[in-house]
């Protein structure tokens, strides 16, 4: 099927920020405040935009003015938005019809400026640009002394092909966490 691929990235998409958001909920407290605050900053990011490429595919205005929130969240509510956005996007290209995946859609970047992509390419766009952001969560967590999570698409398509046992679970973040943040 023409759309795998997208599927396949998004799914890759939701398994590594499940598993980088577990990583960080187990230690939070052992990163230094102010990379504390930019792995935070991070993932706001990241959920920014993945928030709004999903209102650009569906045809409704995003209301944002820049690609980050306007006060940075709490960790627990950021991993929580991230997996109901991941849940989101997933069944999204679950659903894409082959026939809409080259299908440009007109809409505006945060910045106002006027912009066309396909649902394809938003969809590209949304999985590489998470990739690269968690890459730089992970080197502050290495830098931490922290283990992150082993996000390369190969570690997905093999915990895919050994079954739901090897897959990263939505994070609970627990109070002590959060309040470490």
């Amino acid at each position: 099927m023409f759309t795998l691929p997208y599927r396949t990235l998004i799914h890759y998409k939701r398994w590594a920020t499940n598993g980088l958001n577990s990583v960080i909920a187990e230690n939070l407290e052992r990163i230094a405040a102010d990379e504390r605050i930019l792995v935070l900053r991070l993932l706001d990011h990241i959920q920014a935009v993945d928030e709004i490429f999903s209102h650009n595919l569906e045809g409704r205005p995003h209301g944002y003015r820049a690609p980050r929130s306007a006060e940075l969240p709490s960790f627990a509510a950021l991993a929580d938005k991230a997996r109901a956005t991941a849940d989101w996007y997933c069944d999204y290209a679950d659903a894409l019809p082959p026939d809409e995946v080259d299908e440009a859609l007109a809409f505006s970047f945060s910045n106002g400026e006027p912009a066309r992509l396909t649902r394809g390419e938003m969809l590209l766009h949304v999985a590489m640009h998470a990739a690269g952001h968690r890459g730089q969560a992970a080197l502050l967590l290495q830098k931490n002394g922290i283990e992150p999570w082993p996000d390369r698409i190969t570690d997905f398509l093999r915990a895919e092909a050994s079954g739901p046992g090897r897959q990263a679970r939505p994070v609970e973040v627990r109070a002590e966490a959060e309040a470490a943040a």
